[in-house]
């Protein structure tokens, strides 16, 4: 991943010298591994564990001759080692090493999102506690619809953060995983015990069964999630940049002391961060698509997937992180407009209360169709002529031979759409 979406701790995670690291904390396990098993000397390992290292120059450097970065990793290691060198790499195939360690990699990478998550989690649930009762307009089509509050809106997002995390719990679970089973799988030259051994001292799940390689499917369903959920961040973003529209302008993003928001229009403040959001998603998605295209391999393995994967696995994990941690940024700096909602909702002459006439009319004993028959045409000269609703609805004597003033005046009450606000925020954890 480039640098400007690419924060310190990934571009850590997925250096090259700590792509080696791990390497070499899979070749260590490995050899604990045997001496638990009674066929590597413990003074061996104990050597090992205090002088095996790695130079990345020098690797390069033999890889030129190798073509082969693994033989040219071991070949390095050794370079460290005396007598002991003999048990690096012992029994293994190279895809053991790389699968295994891939999988440290990504534990390291699942913690930093999983962190990310919670605190993306948070700020929506404070902000949907915080404008729990601020009325706005809801919108269906992008066209009015009926009121509803800006913290119902922050709490929807914030159930969708909940699900988002509990579905990366699931798939960063099932890839840290790793398999020594051998060139197809059989454990001809690695027994499972060693195995075993190996992945208590990682901290990773030994695979049931695999071939050369780990099962892809595991890959693909981690990748998709994570495409999912910088998805459900876009919808977020989308909603921020709607709202900030001048048309509308119920949020803004923060705008900080000497920014500019045009090269060449001093006044605008653009939701530059809600786009680069909207942006990224698409990417993710794209990623998703080629982890599905990885898991089908021929036979017991080849490398069709190897390529693909340097590149999605570290830029997913990058990208998703950039994503949550300037989303919640946003977030917490929002601008928020609850006078400029309430006046918005104005703009459709109380229009936005037609329903609840409707209703009011077959409660007091009209049928549906000819409540709606009646009031329709009222909403529409409302909007074709621009005049008040509420107006035409006093001036009509067929309603107000069914309702009464007191009646209509409640049919126009937003207060009546926020009865269940409190239910809601029950239903979704978010209760006082």
């Amino acid at each position: 991943m480039i640098d400007r979406y690419a924060r310190p701790e990934m571009r850590h995670i997925w250096s090259l010298e700590n792509q080696y690291q791990s390497w070499l904390d899979v070749e260590i396990a490995v050899t604990a591994g045997w001496v638990a098993e009674g066929h590597v000397p413990a003074e061996d390992l104990a050597a090992i564990r205090a002088n095996a290292k790695f130079d990345v120059d020098r690797i390069a450097e033999i890889e030129e001759t190798t073509r082969h970065d693994m033989v040219a990793f071991t070949r390095n290691v050794s370079e460290s080692l005396g007598d002991e060198r003999k048990w690096i790499h012992y029994g293994l195939t190279s895809t053991d090493v790389v699968d295994t360690a891939q999988a440290l990699r990504l534990r390291q990478a699942n913690n930093v999102i999983k962190a990310d998550l919670a605190a993306y989690k948070d700020i929506l649930a404070t902000l949907a506690r915080k404008y729990k009762h601020t009325v706005m307009m809801g919108r269906t089509h992008g066209v009015h619809a009926e009121p509803t509050t800006f913290g119902l809106k922050m709490a929807r997002f914030y159930q969708a953060a909940v699900r988002d995390l509990e579905r990366f719990e699931r798939v960063a679970a099932a890839v840290e995983t790793g398999k020594l089973s051998g060139a197809v799988g059989t454990f001809a030259n690695v027994p499972p015990t060693v195995e075993e051994a190996a992945m208590v001292e990682l901290g990773l799940t030994p695979q049931a069964i695999g071939s050369q390689v780990l099962p892809r499917d595991l890959h693909a369903d981690y990748v998709t999630t994570i495409a999912v959920i910088g998805t459900t961040l876009e919808e977020v973003a989308t909603e921020i940049r709607g709202l900030q529209r001048s048309e509308i302008h119920e949020v803004e993003e923060g705008f900080k002391g000497g920014q500019k928001g045009s090269s060449a229009m001093p006044h605008k403040r653009n939701p530059i961060g809600s786009e680069n959001i909207v942006g990224l998603s698409r990417v993710l998605r794209g990623y998703a698509v080629t982890s599905m295209e990885d898991v089908a391999l021929w036979h017991e393995r080849d490398i069709s997937h190897s390529s693909a994967e340097r590149i999605i696995l570290p830029d997913a994990t990058t990208v998703l992180d950039y994503m949550l941690h300037r989303l919640t940024a946003i977030l917490e700096n929002l601008q928020v407009f609850p006078e400029t909602m309430l006046a918005n909702m104005k703009r459709t002459y109380g229009l936005i209360y037609s329903q609840r006439l409707l209703l009011k009319l077959v409660d007091a004993g009209m049928s549906r169709e000819a409540a709606y028959d009646t009031v329709q045409p009222l909403t529409a000269r409302s909007w074709d002529e621009q005049l008040q609703f509420r107006d035409l609805v006093d001036a009509d004597a067929t309603i107000t031979e069914k309702l009464t003033k007191a009646e209509i005046d409640d049919a126009f009450d937003y207060n009546w759409h926020l009865k269940h606000v409190d239910d809601i925020f029950k239903r979704v954890g978010l209760a006082d």
